[in-house]
């Protein structure tokens, strides 16, 4: 029995639809699609009822009226400007693979009904965007079919922007021709097409050194991508295209594509990029300017310069962190997510501060000169935001780098108490750059040294030595490190009761360089004061003693050698320490091939260690020069006589006036 159609004709629309009666079908769905347009509560209804599959069916079906397969791509299309919940009932109903194979068709308007509604999709937080790359053909074809029209260029650099995420979608993009596809789109007659087409080149080029290359080195009607970028970074375009095109420039230098002393970065995105952060712009705009800035002078210490003097940048960065919603501009968004502007502007500023502040002292003090900033770092650690905390974290672990700061205004603020909460307690992706602060924190003239040792701190960096990733570790031991550098013996056998004998001999074989590195550093500077020494090697020498010969034995660079032969003359240096050296056949014999090495450094690392050995003010001097006499080691000074080195030669004629 048919359902009767209720007081808005909408059932029997659906029935319409859902009926054999083909003469009904395109009229019902002309209907639908006027019911759905900007009425949620109708979409809803509509696909309750059961409407999609039947949508589907008749876009795949070639036989069907390309007009009534238009209108079923619009209507989905429609169906997909809805909730969240109307995506994911689209894309579990199969909705993306049917609309990709829809645009096979030679149609054009039904080709562009398809995309706009695979834009949508694609722009939603949850989008299926691998289905773009699981069919080899799809990039190909989107490619091929770009030119068609403004729609098509529209919507497939759309939803190209959104589906490159990882290097593998850029490289996909990339192998298929979408540099060359879309560099003409940058000349463009439409907003609309140009703007995508930005923001395609910028996902495309971020920290992708291959493809960022290949981008540079394209050109369109003779000129190049970036000369193509350049234009629209002028005054006359629209703001935020000069904001998108800054961005493109920003990823093509950090992917050393574009050099940084080149004047479109120096003088043209520098410059577009600050002008971004200031009041005039859109709250969008302001953030955005800041991260980019950021991104594009951290790791340059020219631009950093540069910047740091630019229309006074650091004065408008400030402000962001005072900020109030009646001193800006409206904002241009149409996102329905509630924003909360003072938090985007906090962590935008603590991010540029960061980067800005990275190598220079005198940009630092600029910096912390900012009324209240070290209060509004502290704020930021304990705000409830992870963005905020961040950029909070990674500013205050770029002022950390300061020696005239961590002594002075770092000891009117307890920033370690937030910093130690956020290392205990924070998300995880905090934890490398939380850890890093911690180490600048550790060091030996830091005031809050003592108050993170108080507060836990070696227990939570013995913990980072045995996570997996890297960065972890090696800042798990660049903390003890600095924690045991010129401390108290009591803090020395904390560490090494905490850690673990055994952990901290494995990350002796650590196959990271850096991590062995500050290993070695660890080990040295617990083997550091006479006291300390004996007793440490009274508890662990016959281990110490192995790891050094292992090392010793072992294809490691110069450095890592240098560091283990430092270790041992920490050990000669010992009263009684001295005895696991001169016991000790296989690193005697070390000590004697070093000392003939065709490189300096490991010769007078080797030569300092022999000169404590026979130091004749100390106790049993005597037989130590005997044998080591005996050994040939006297000879072989009296032959590194003639070194050119300076201070070999010096090293050499101190151990020699040792002897008696």
């Amino acid at each position: 029995m048919l359902q009767t159609m209720d007081v808005d004709g909408r059932v029997g629309m659906v029935d319409c639809v859902l009926s054999e009666n083909k003469e009904k079908w395109l009229e019902s769905m002309i209907q639908i699609k006027n019911r759905v347009i900007g009425n949620n509560k109708q979409k809803d209804q509509i696909i309750h009822q059961g409407v999609i599959p039947r949508l589907l069916q008749w876009i795949i079906d070639e036989d069907i009226p390309v007009e009534l397969r238009t209108e079923s791509a619009i209507v989905l299309g429609s169906l997909a400007k809805g909730t969240s919940e109307n995506i994911s009932c689209l894309v579990d109903s199969g909705c993306v693979a049917v609309l990709l194979k829809g645009l096979s068709s030679n149609n054009v308007k039904f080709i562009e009904a398809c995309l706009r509604c695979l834009r949508t999709i694609f722009l939603s937080e949850n989008s299926p965007l691998d289905q773009i790359y699981e069919d080899v053909t799809v990039v190909p074809h989107l490619i091929n079919i770009l030119s068609k029209s403004f729609c098509t260029q529209e919507c497939i650099t759309t939803i190209f922007s959104n589906c490159c995420k990882t290097a593998e979608h850029q490289n996909a993009l990339s192998r298929n021709g979408a540099i060359a596809a879309l560099a003409p789109l940058l000349c463009s007659s439409s907003y609309k097409v140009q703007m995508p087409t930005l923001k395609c080149f910028a996902v495309l080029c971020y920290e992708n050194e291959t493809v960022s290359k290949a981008t540079a080195t394209a050109t369109y009607n003779g000129e190049s991508i970036p000369n193509l970028l350049l234009r629209l970074l002028s005054r006359d375009k629209p703001s935020e295209m000069q904001m998108a095109a800054a961005k493109c420039l920003t990823y093509l230098c950090r992917g050393g594509a574009i050099p940084t002393h080149c004047p479109t970065i120096q003088n043209k995105t520098l410059s577009t990029l600050i002008r971004m952060c200031k009041k005039d712009r859109t709250l969008e705009e302001n953030v955005e300017g800041a991260e980019t800035l950021a991104y594009l002078t951290e790791a340059d210490a020219n631009l950093q310069n540069l910047a740091s003097i630019s229309d006074h940048i650091i004065k408008t960065l400030a402000d962001y962190l005072r900020y109030t919603s009646v001193q800006q501009i409206n904002t241009r968004s149409t996102n329905r997510k509630v924003i909360n502007w003072s938090n985007e502007l906090k962590q935008a500023a603590f991010r540029a501060f960061a980067s800005l502040g990275a190598n220079d002292e005198d940009i630092r003090k600029k910096i912390i000169e900012t009324e209240n900033l070290m209060e509004h770092i502290v704020g930021g650690m304990t705000c409830n935001d992870v963005k905020v905390q961040m950029g909070a974290v990674r500013c205050l672990h770029s002022l950390s780098r300061s020696v005239q700061q961590l002594r002075t205004t770092f000891q009117d603020h307890t920033v370690w108490k937030p910093l130690m909460n956020l290392m205990t307690n924070g998300s995880e992706e905090l934890l490398p750059v939380t850890s890093s602060t911690l180490c600048n924190l550790l060091l030996e003239f830091s005031p809050g040294r003592e108050a993170c040792l108080e507060a836990g701190a070696i227990n939570l960096l013995a913990k980072l030595t045995a996570r997996s990733e890297g960065d972890l570790k090696l800042n798990g031991i660049w903390g003890l490190m600095n924690m045991a550098f010129q401390a108290d013996l009591s803090v020395k056998i904390h560490i090494v009761d905490t850690i673990g004998t055994e952990q901290l001999f494995r990350l002796l074989s650590d196959p990271d360089p850096g991590v062995l590195m500050k290993t070695l550093g660890l080990i040295r500077n617990l083997l550091a004061g006479r006291t300390d020494i004996d007793h440490l090697m009274k508890v662990y020498g016959s281990q110490i003693m192995q790891a050094v010969v292992f090392i010793l034995e072992g294809d490691h660079v110069v450095e890592i050698k240098e560091q283990t032969l430092c270790i041992l003359t920490n050990v000669a240096d010992g009263e009684e320490a001295k005895d696991y050296i001169m016991g000790n056949e296989d690193v005697l014999k070390k000590l004697k091939t070093y000392m003939v090495h065709t490189n300096v450094k490991l010769q007078v690392a080797a030569t300092s260690c022999i000169s404590n050995l026979v130091w004749n003010e100390q106790e049993g001097a005597y037989n130590r020069q005997a044998k080591l006499r005996d050994l040939g080691i006297q000879k072989l000074l009296q032959q590194l006589l003639s070194a050119n080195d300076v201070l070999l030669f010096d090293k050499v004629k101190t151990a020699l006036q040792q002897f008696t």
